[in-house]
């Protein structure tokens, strides 16, 4: 048996049928081999033996637990190292002052931390977070294996197929990862509990207090506000990561020569294709985060005892019977935010305050590019590429380490 052939018995029960051709041979060689799990069979790839590229595009395909335990732990760990600036983009996007109080991100950094603290401040909402990250990570790598698996199998390009599997993985994934996320994005806004420094139009307890009141007031539906905002954003941002990811890892293994990159192009290829994406949806994040943070502005049913009225800033007039039609023809809109629970905060955003008063993605865009122009689109671009790279970074790393402890493990346990 050739070398080439014990290489991939170690991440197959089955051994290929064929053996390597010489060296020096120019002609194509296909190889095919199934996964430990007796799942879907690899596709056929050819191989250029005149180029550095030995084996580059023949992937090894690990169990689909392993890619789902590695992916979980590896999603989870990034996204817990990353929540403090994942709050201060939360910050700056979801503000509802006019001018903004946090502006650039080491000012807004350093000013939610001298303020309202670590924990309650910079890493508020990170419970609904973690809750939501591991699963939601989980069920992601799960369908991204079968579906890009499934894809290139069937003659599909890969660079297809990697679109593909990122977004149907995410689209799977939404549902578990929505309701924490809007969990997770109001209190990363409210900050501590009575916040006298920020006044967001939240007040939550905790995490179960937040998820009581947004029931019993908003119903159970509104843990789902802004799930098609939080679908336009993270479908094309999972889609392009991954795309950027295989495509970069693809050729850094072409200029490297072997399939091991190493350590240092391996952080730079995720933390590339994680920032990259990051920067180009950044538009759909400010809108999921507008619309996630704003409470439907109907007003509760009447019988309802407990529940706080939106406040709307309307100055009172006398009627005036004889007043000209054309002294009024547009009565100025009140400026509001609707308070969601009871507690200190009620204080009036002052005039000026850009407000979503729409579920829709593009009438949003439309909204923030009117009032604020393209810089409303990219309101916290800065901590939102460095997150999603530092973030992108640490996650596709240690899933590929994982993957390799892993599947060290398993051959260790067969050899016993």
């Amino acid at each position: 048996m050739s070398l080439i052939s014990r290489v991939f018995g170690l991440f197959s029960t089955a051994t290929s049928d064929s053996t390597a051709p010489p060296a020096g041979d120019l002609q194509t060689s296909i190889w095919t081999h199934s996964t430990s799990m007796g799942g879907i069979d690899d596709s056929n790839h050819s191989v250029r033996y005149g180029d550095l590229a030995l084996l580059e595009d023949e992937e090894p395909r690990p169990p689909y637990l392993h890619a789902m335990l590695a992916g979980g732990t590896g999603g989870t760990c990034g996204d817990m190292l990353m929540h403090s600036l994942d709050t201060v983009k939360t910050r700056q996007q979801g503000d509802p002052t006019f001018p903004p109080k946090y502006t650039s991100m080491g000012q807004s950094y350093s000013t939610i931390y001298r303020q309202e603290g670590f924990c309650r401040g910079l890493y508020g909402g990170v419970t609904p977070a973690l809750l939501g990250s591991f699963p939601g990570t989980v069920i992601f790598f799960g369908v991204y294996e079968y579906t890009k698996r499934l894809m290139i199998d069937s003659g599909i390009n890969p660079s297809i197929a990697y679109l593909s599997g990122g977004f149907f993985a995410d689209l799977a994934a939404s549902v578990v990862y929505v309701p924490s996320e809007v969990l997770k994005t109001r209190l990363q806004l409210q900050g501590r509990y009575n916040n006298p420094h920020f006044n967001s139009g939240y007040n939550y307890r905790n995490m179960r207090d937040g998820f009581r009141q947004i029931v019993r007031m908003e119903g159970f539906s509104a843990l789902f506000h802004g799930y098609k905002a939080t679908i336009f954003r993270d479908l094309p941002f999972s889609a392009l990561q991954f795309a950027f990811y295989e495509k970069e890892q693809s050729m850094a293994k072409q200029w490297v020569g072997k399939r091991d990159i190493g350590l240092g192009l391996e952080i730079l290829t995720a933390a590339t294709a994680g920032g990259m994406a990051g920067v180009i949806t950044c538009p759909m994040d400010v809108v999921k985060t507008r619309i996630q943070t704003q409470q439907n502005p109907l007003e509760p049913p009447s019988g309802s005892s407990g529940a706080k009225h939106c406040v709307e800033h309307v100055p009172k007039e006398s009627p005036r019977p004889h007043a000209p039609a054309s002294s009024h023809p547009h009565p100025s809109r009140p400026h509001s935010r609707p308070i969601s629970t009871s507690g200190a905060n009620t204080s009036i955003p002052p005039p000026g305050t850009p407000r979503l008063d729409t579920s829709s993605v593009f009438t949003g865009l439309k909204m923030i590019y009117r009032t604020e122009g393209i810089a409303g689109w990219f309101r916290g671009v800065g901590p939102r590429g460095v997150w999603t790279s530092i973030q992108s970074g640490t996650m596709l790393v240690m899933y590929q380490y994982l993957l390799k402890q892993l599947e060290a493990h398993q051959v260790l346990e067969e050899c016993l």
